[in-house]
């Protein structure tokens, strides 16, 4: 499958996970191109000229901090949650990048360990931090980091109540390899994520879901929006009200 919108091979080194934006031992960076690509399909879906981005499973808060620079221009605001705390707090320093004072801050930090330690890597990283300061354009997106169980339909409605629901839903989903579901009930696994959506969103909310593998494991029976692979990974773009009656019984209420 080709790239439909994120067509051109622009240089990404910038934007490298463990260089200026944090990373979590043992937890995979998202390829940035292909996080475009599905922010791009969506927002066109969309037809609205921002968009507010929500990742349930945001981790680091890496796919929500590339988007909130390679797009501002696009995205009204973003939620970033997960189940655990330790993610949480590298989601919160991420996204801290979105601001000219955040990426300075950030830069000075790289050029004090590029001085303790001499690293040419920690220089590096400084010198990308300025230039990624140089391409922000005013107006920050408003940001909100909490913690919730994206399977429990009480947590995301409570997250949901205080953030307001998101336009789009946009997330890399654990695969069981470097990352698996956690929380209430691991078990539930997607369809239990679709189920605490389908509970608490708007029926028209898109979400744009990855995975690796060949195919994103939807329940059967949901009507898909698009659906491509590149690489490793699988993308599947749905709306909740063609996911509701797949789930039963329970998901419409």
């Amino acid at each position: 499958m080709t790239y439909r919108f994120a067509t051109e091979r622009p240089d990404y080194s910038d934007l490298a996970s463990g260089a200026v934006l944090r990373s979590a031992p043992g937890h995979p960076a998202f390829p940035v191109r292909l996080a475009s690509e599905m922010f791009l399909r969506a927002w066109h879906a969309l037809g609205r000229p921002r968009l507010t981005v929500w990742d349930p499973c945001c981790g680091s808060g890496y796919l929500l901090t590339v988007l909130g620079l390679l797009h501002r221009e696009r995205i009204a605001g973003i939620v970033a949650s997960d189940v655990a705390d330790g993610p949480l707090r590298l989601a919160r320093a991420n996204l801290g990048l979105l601001s000219a004072d955040g990426l300075t801050d950030r830069a000075a930090e790289l050029d004090e360990l590029a001085d303790r330690f001499q690293r040419p890597a920690h220089r590096t990283a400084a010198e990308a931090a300025r230039r990624l300061r140089a391409q922000l354009t005013p107006g920050d997106p408003p940001t909100v980091v909490g913690r919730a169980d994206a399977l429990d339909p009480e947590q995301v409605a409570a997250l949901l109540a205080a953030s307001g629901p998101p336009d789009l839903v946009l997330t890399d989903v654990p695969y069981g390899e470097q990352t698996t579901w956690q929380g209430t009930d691991p078990a539930a696994g997607l369809p239990g994520l679709l189920d605490s959506l389908a509970g608490a969103l708007p029926a028209g909310t898109m979400v744009a879901l990855a995975t690796r593998g060949r195919r994103v494991p939807l329940p059967a029976g949901t009507r898909t929006a698009a659906r491509f692979r590149i690489g490793t990974r699988a993308v599947a773009l749905l709306r909740l009200h063609d996911v509701r009656p797949a789930l039963g019984e329970r998901a419409g209420r």
